[in-house]
């Protein structure tokens, strides 16, 4: 529909919103976190991960011995917004996270279709 309104259940309707997942450099994680805050987000989600990107991890020496560290240890930050938060969330988290040096991280942005607060039922827009 054209006024960003989406129907739920055929007849209820919520404001779209989307979920913006960012993965980091653990060090980054107060920057990202206080970027964030100054553009109103409200609530956000971490967690610890490890992965691998283009950067493959490395090699390390340990007691004479050198193993290849596989997994970098990143951070994951969860957020769901309403839909006109999203750019300025981005933004923020880009500027924020960057050095510029390879393992940067990544952006994934996904709809989200319906959140629900526990405490007191609210729904859509409301529950965030």
């Amino acid at each position: 529909m054209q006024d960003g309104l989406t129907p739920i259940n055929g007849t209820e309707r919520e404001a779209r919103m989307k979920k913006i997942e960012a993965i980091i450099k653990p060090f980054k994680l107060d920057e990202v976190k206080e970027a964030l805050q100054e553009v109103g987000v409200q609530g956000l989600s971490v967690i610890e991960v490890k992965g691998f990107g283009r950067q493959k991890g490395h090699t390390e020496l340990y007691r004479g011995a050198e193993y290849v560290v596989d997994f970098l240890p990143k951070v994951k930050v969860e957020v769901v917004l309403d839909d006109d938060q999203v750019d300025g969330a981005i933004a923020a988290i880009v500027d924020a996270a960057k050095t510029e040096k390879i393992g940067d991280g990544k952006i994934f942005v996904t709809s989200v279709e319906q959140a629900i607060r526990i405490r007191t039922g609210e729904s859509g827009s409301d529950a965030l």
